[in-house]
């Protein structure tokens, strides 16, 4: 025959439960409310962390796979406006710089007098530059079948 060993330790429990009784109105059922301890509360609010953080991967996955197309969108918008913003950022420290904006100028009126001189001034150089923006443009958009 085997013994079993009791300790002497006692757990003490501690808990307060409270009693709406209706008396007076006969059929209603009375409310029950218990006041756990702040131990149990803290295990509880620990035991929700703990599976809301268990089925975060889950949770976000969901969330991704559902709303997918918003988020590549509002995405893509953001990634456009810090695009411009970086843009305009560097132009304007481009201003600042002496000389710059008058070189640039001149950059500028020397290649849109090449690009008139070459593609504009004759028929065939003209049907030359179209056939190139067509190329382009099936290469981009794809071909019009």
């Amino acid at each position: 025959m085997t013994q079993a060993n009791f300790s002497d330790e006692t757990e003490t429990i501690t808990e307060i439960t409270k009693i709406d009784m209706v008396t007076d109105k006969p059929g209603v059922i009375t409310t029950v409310t218990t006041t756990e301890t702040p131990t149990d509360q803290f295990q509880d609010i620990k035991d929700q962390v703990v599976t809301i953080l268990s089925e975060l991967p889950t949770y976000v996955s969901n969330f991704f796979a559902e709303y997918q197309k918003p988020i590549v969108t509002i995405g893509l918008i953001l990634a456009g406006g810090i695009t411009i913003k970086v843009t305009l950022g560097v132009l304007d420290a481009l201003n600042d710089v002496p000389l710059a904006a008058p070189i640039f100028e001149l950059i500028g009126i020397g290649y849109t007098g090449w690009f008139v001189y070459r593609y504009m001034l004759k028929a065939s150089n003209r049907q030359e530059l179209l056939a190139e923006i067509e190329s382009l443009k099936e290469q981009v958009v794809g071909k019009d079948s």
